[in-house]
């Protein structure tokens, strides 16, 4: 690159073509907007459903089912699973949904026992209270810990009263969890949203369970053996690692979001021509200035360098507003896909933010290339006949 004494030179030249840069910058920052956004979408996909080492959680649903609405497993079943060699625990958990197909605004209620939530190896000390108490959920039995994203995006506050899928609540906390899934529901009493819902079975009866296991390197073997435990039950299981459940459970929102790869693939490809554009043209209006530069002492390879650095700044600068604009809306906008009750958050992080800025620097640096290296190898009396 070039030393920052010249980078005035470069202002001044896309200044003097202030038309032409703005609209090229304009056209850099929608593409970049689309890329990013398609970034942070496939980026929740990524942490939702990409298994790690450390994983233990798995998820016992009813065998062939998908929907909670249709999964339905006795209550009882917990008894028989704590006892399998290598279960942590079990915990029983009824969800209720207003939308079981993919949409961008889901209720989710999770039912879960209260000890489960508040006991001394409780759901909730994972979890930091922003707002309301644990203490007051556990007061009230229609009561509801709302994940944090999912009050931001409807506008829940403490105290309020709500109603979906005909389960009437009230706000007794506002909670943020580290896992993705806890942001976007309504923790409940288990046995008031068994109940409070219209469908799925009444007292006794469950969506699934949540199983921790003592040693990761367990899983498959603990889940193979849950499911030989009732597999001559009338209501067999199936199990799966969490993030293997969330990943078929959402397969259609995974499907979809492979497909916006080509989408952030396009946008790259508008960048890359703009910019070429807009340096080809620059160049064109500029051969005899460039002539002018040479006979002053400017070297070839400083006057491409500077070609180069033109075609930086203006990825630079439109990729940096598109970039940022994408995350706030996608960090003010709390947007989630959910699928079947299972949400995968549209995440907007530092690392998407650096990565835009690198590849948009980066592309306008290629898309500079071409007319930099002909200017350069252009002769002085070449330059003066061109015009």
């Amino acid at each position: 690159m070039i030393a920052p004494k010249f980078m005035p030179v470069v202002f001044k030249q896309l200044w003097r073509h202030r038309v032409r840069s703005i609209l090229t910058l304009a056209g850099v920052s929608i593409a970049m907007f689309l890329f990013i956004a398609v970034q942070t979408l496939q980026e929740g996909v990524r942490q939702t459903t990409q298994a790690a080492a450390d994983d233990t959680t798995l998820v016992v649903y009813r065998e062939n089912r998908f929907c909670p609405a249709t999964s339905r497993l006795p209550q009882f079943y917990v008894d028989r699973i704590e006892k399998i060699p290598g279960v942590a625990s079990a915990v029983p958990v009824k969800i209720v949904v207003n939308n079981c197909r993919a949409s961008l605004d889901v209720i989710t209620f999770r039912g879960v026992p209260r000890e489960d939530l508040v006991g001394p190896k409780g759901w909730a000390n994972k979890w930091q209270v922003i707002a309301g108490s644990v203490d007051d959920w556990q007061k009230r039995s229609d009561a509801a810990l709302v994940g944090e994203t999912l009050a931001a995006r409807r506008g829940f506050k403490v105290g309020q009263s709500f109603d979906s899928s005909g389960v009437t609540v009230t706000v007794a906390g506002i909670i943020r969890s580290p896992e993705p899934q806890d942001q976007n529901v309504a923790y409940v009493h288990l046995d008031f949203l068994q109940q409070s819902a219209s469908k799925g079975g009444g007292l006794g009866s469950v969506t699934q369970f949540t199983v921790r296991v003592d040693d990761p390197a367990k899983m498959e073997t603990v889940a193979a053996a849950i499911d030989e435990q009732f597999r001559i039950e009338a209501d067999p299981t199936t199990t799966r690692p969490e993030k293997a459940f969330v990943a078929q459970a959402g397969a259609d929102i995974v499907e979809i979001v492979k497909f916006t790869q080509w989408l952030g693939w396009g946008c790259l490809a508008a960048v890359l021509a703009l910019v070429a554009n807009a340096i080809v043209l620059s160049v064109q209006d500029r051969i005899k200035e460039h002539a002018v530069l040479q006979t002053l002492g400017f070297r070839s390879g400083l006057i491409a360098r500077l070609i180069v650095s033109e075609g930086m700044l203006i990825g630079l600068l439109g990729g940096a507003l598109g970039t940022g604009i994408a995350l706030a809306i996608v960090h003010f906008g709390n947007f989630s896909l959910s699928q079947e009750g299972l949400s995968v958050s549209v995440s907007a992080s530092w690392s998407v933010l650096g990565w835009g800025l690198i590849i948009s620097a980066g592309v306008g640096i290629v898309a500079g290339l071409v007319p930099a290296w002909r200017a350069g190898r252009r002769e002085i009396a070449s330059c003066f006949r061109a015009v």
